[in-house]
């Protein structure tokens, strides 16, 4: 309606330049050639808008090595287990190597709670009756073949007749259904899908889809977990703000909670500009504005399907020379080489299949069961670089198997 497009018409205001596109009414017949799978009846036409997507597996392993790059030292696997105090001050952290069970006192000027869902919980290591702030909510997409939505064009149902958004978006040769928004009351390291919240998006996508979707057409689903600063009252989650909260404790803690990727720049800047007063150090001017991420490539495009490695694509390629077979997907369902499995622990600190198959790459969220039949020849690549046994590719085997089923409808 009208105020869809006078909203869209703001929004084209604040995004200026740096926009992809204006946005516009569109008819019926012409949302149709765009979406040819969506459903026509009742159909009146709809409105197009631009926005953006990108790999966050990718960006997150980026901005880890442009911190390493910038002088950070990179803990994998290190899970901290309390707070060094010293006179009422946090003075450090207890940290604990969850691969050799080795425990470190690492002392620092100040400490940064940046732990998302979690941020409660290191508050309550600082101060056991400090107040929560994380509203933890769910969220919970599908992964659908490409099929379901030709074309370049995504859906959004700004309002179904719940009042929840539903999307459909296509996404390195899938289509993502999303979303929902439940409450939890604790955060879990692996969120598994509701049976409620599968047949909601199953449902509702049904609704605007020419074909419905069936639980065996899932390729893969997952959830996550959006780290909700709490307001007053009792106001559901899908209500409570997205944007980014900086706390210091009376102990000098530093608490960032809340945010965004859009916006994880400021979300940075504003918590090392703070960070960097508790600790006495001279005031400079923060460098994010102009400060590319690693792999920055004017071009990037030009690398094909390496293009999310950017300006690290020619290395990638240079292992794929090594030997026979590195340079070949290891599954049809997924572009993954197995020389990308040998550079991610050789560059990236993989240290798991998971790693591998859930956070240097894809895989799992494209394709659980096509992820599952790959984790054999995963485990002893990496086994090969890592010096591990054959008792260690077992294991591997084994955890990734039973993950990757939590994937599967």
């Amino acid at each position: 309606g009208p105020f869809y497009g006078i909203g869209l018409k703001m929004y084209d205001l604040l995004a200026g330049r740096q926009g992809f596109g204006r946005s516009k009414i569109l008819s019926k017949e012409r949302t149709l050639q765009l979406l040819p799978t969506l459903e026509p009846e009742g159909l009146k036409g709809g409105v197009i808008y631009y926005d953006g997507q990108f790999d966050d597996a990718r960006l997150a392993v980026n901005m880890a090595q442009t911190a390493a790059r910038q002088g950070a030292v990179l803990l994998n696997y290190a899970e901290v287990t309390g707070l060094e105090k010293r006179e009422g001050e946090v003075a450090g952290v207890r940290a604990r190597d969850r691969e050799t069970g080795q425990t470190y006192a690492l002392a620092s000027r100040v400490v940064v709670n940046a732990t998302g869902a979690w941020s409660d919980r290191v508050r309550a290591m600082d101060d056991p009756a400090a107040a929560r702030i994380i509203r933890p909510s769910q969220g919970v997409h599908l992964v659908l073949p490409r099929e379901f939505l030709p074309g370049e064009s995504a859906i959004m149902v700004p309002k179904t007749d719940d009042g929840r958004v539903l999307f459909a978006i296509p996404w390195l040769d899938r289509v993502v259904v999303g979303t929902t928004d439940t409450p939890v009351e604790e955060p879990s390291p692996e969120p598994v899908p509701l049976a409620e919240e599968i047949d909601f998006l199953l449902e509702h996508a049904g609704r605007y889809l020419t074909r419905d979707p069936a639980p065996s057409d899932v390729l893969s689903m997952f959830a996550g977990l959006r780290p909700l600063v709490a307001g007053e009252g009792d106001e559901a989650t899908a209500a409570l703000s997205r944007d980014h909260t900086l706390l210091i404790s009376e102990s000098g803690l530093v608490t960032i909670a809340g945010g965004k990727w859009t916006t994880y720049r400021r979300m940075a800047e504003d918590t090392v500009d703070q960070a960097a007063t508790l600790a006495g150090l001279d005031d400079r001017p923060c460098v994010t504005r102009d400060l590319h991420i690693h792999g920055h490539h004017p071009h990037a495009e030009r690398f094909g399907e390496l293009a999310t490695y950017g300006s690290d694509a020619p290395r990638v390629r240079e292992v794929f020379r090594e030997r026979d077979g590195y340079g070949e997907p290891l599954h049809g369902a997924f572009p993954l080489r197995a020389g990308e499995v040998v550079w991610a622990v050789r560059h990236e600190m993989a240290r798991t299949v998971e790693d591998v198959l859930s956070r240097r790459s894809r895989a799992l969220l494209l394709d659980a069961g096509a992820a599952i039949e790959v984790a054999p020849r995963a485990a002893a690549l990496m086994a090969a670089e890592l010096g591990r046994d054959a008792a260690w590719i077992d294991d591997q085997i084994a955890a990734f198997r039973e993950l990757a089923a939590g994937y599967l409808p």
